[in-house]
C-alpha cells in the first residue's frame, strides 16, 4: 500500500510554501503524483447583496481572486520543479475552497491542508476549513501547522488510539506514512466505555494488526476524562514522545463521542504543534 495520487491545497497564504514542501517529499517518497489545487470563489455570504462593500462587482472581485489562485499555484510550481516530483498538475476550481478540496480530495489517497492561522484573513477560506475537509473528504487529511516550520515529518509517529471507527480510519490511511517511520507509538487512550472498543488490553490487537504490514510499535497506555484537557494531555504526550507526526481520529461536534472526548478534536486543531493526519 501507497500512496499514489496526494492533494494540496494552495492558495495566497504565507504558509504555503511550507505545505506545498511537506506534500512534495511525501509525493517523491511514495513516488505519487502531486495535485495543487485553488479555489476561487467565495462563501455563499458573499453572494449577498452589499456584502463585498460599495462599488465593488462580483466579477471583478472574483477575477481578483482567480489572479490570487493562479499566483499561489505558480509558487506550488516553482516548489515540485524544485524539488523534482516526478508528476505533478495544477487546477484552479470555480468553488467555495473547502468544498472544492472535499470534493476532489476523494479521488485522492492524501490531502495536505494549513492550519487556520488566526492572524491571516484570507477571502475564499472559511474559518473551519481544516476541520471541514476532514469531516467531508472521506480521506485521511494531514494538517500542517502555521507556527513553524518542520525538517521532517513521519521520522517518529504518535497515533492516539481510542478503539473507535475514525481512529481506525486514520490509522489505515496513515499505512504509507509508518512504514517508512523511525519510531511509531500506539497511545491508547482508555475511557469509562473503553472496554467496548479496545478489549481486555488497549493497543495491542492494533499492534498486531501493525506488525503485519512490517511496522513496529510500541503501545503508552493513557487515562481520559473528560474536558479540553485531554486534548492538551495529548499534545504534551505527542511533545514528550518528541513526535513528528500525529495519527487520530477526527470527531465532528454533533457526535455524542466528541462531547465523550471533551473536544479533544477540536482542542488539536486549534493548538497542534506537529504534523497531524485525521480521518473522519
Amino acid at each position: 500500500m501507497s500512496y499514489k495520487t496526494i492533494l494540496v491545497h494552495v492558495d495566497e497564504s504565507t504558509h504555503t510554501p511550507e505545505q506545498v514542501r511537506i506534500a512534495a517529499e511525501i509525493a517523491m517518497r511514495c513516488d505519487a503524483h502531486l495535485i495543487g489545487m485553488a479555489a476561487t470563489a467565495l462563501p455563499g455570504a458573499f453572494y449577498l447583496p452589499g456584502a463585498l462593500g460599495e462599488g465593488v462587482t462580483l466579477t471583478a472581485y472574483l477575477q481578483y481572486l482567480r489572479e490570487r489562485a493562479d499566483g499561489a499555484l505558480l509558487v506550488f510550481e516553482a516548489t515540485a520543479q524544485k524539488m523534482g516530483v516526478a508528476s505533478y498538475d495544477m487546477r484552479v476550481i470555480e468553488d467555495e475552497a473547502a468544498a472544492a478540496i472535499s470534493l476532489h480530495a476523494r479521488c485522492s489517497d492524501l490531502v495536505v491542508v494549513g492550519q487556520n492561522d488566526p492572524d491571516e484573513s484570507l477571502p475564499a477560506v472559511r474559518g473551519d476549513f481544516p476541520e471541514y475537509v476532514v469531516m467531508n473528504s472521506g480521506k485521511p487529511v494531514l494538517i500542517i501547522p502555521y507556527e513553524r516550520q518542520f525538517e521532517h515529518v513521519g521520522k517518529r509517529v504518535i497515533i492516539a488510539w481510542d478503539g473507535g471507527i475514525e481512529a481506525a480510519r486514520a490509522v489505515a490511511g496513515a499505512i504509507p506514512l509508518l512504514k517508512s517511520a523511525e519510531a511509531v507509538q500506539v497511545a491508547a487512550f482508555s475511557t469509562r466505555s473503553g472496554a467496548a472498543t479496545h478489549g481486555t488490553q488497549p493497543g495491542t490487537e492494533l499492534a498486531h494488526h501493525l506488525a503485519r504490514h512490517g511496522i513496529r510499535v510500541e503501545i503508552a497506555h493513557q487515562t481520559m476524562t473528560t474536558g479540553i484537557a485531554n486534548g492538551e494531555a495529548l499534545l504534551a504526550h505527542a511533545s514528550d514522545f518528541n513526535a513528528d507526526l500525529m495519527v487520530m481520529g477526527g470527531y465532528g461536534h454533533s457526535r455524542f463521542r466528541e462531547v465523550l472526548l471533551g473536544g479533544v478534536t477540536q482542542t488539536v486543531l486549534d493548538s497542534m504543534r506537529i504534523p497531524t493526519l485525521m480521518s473522519h
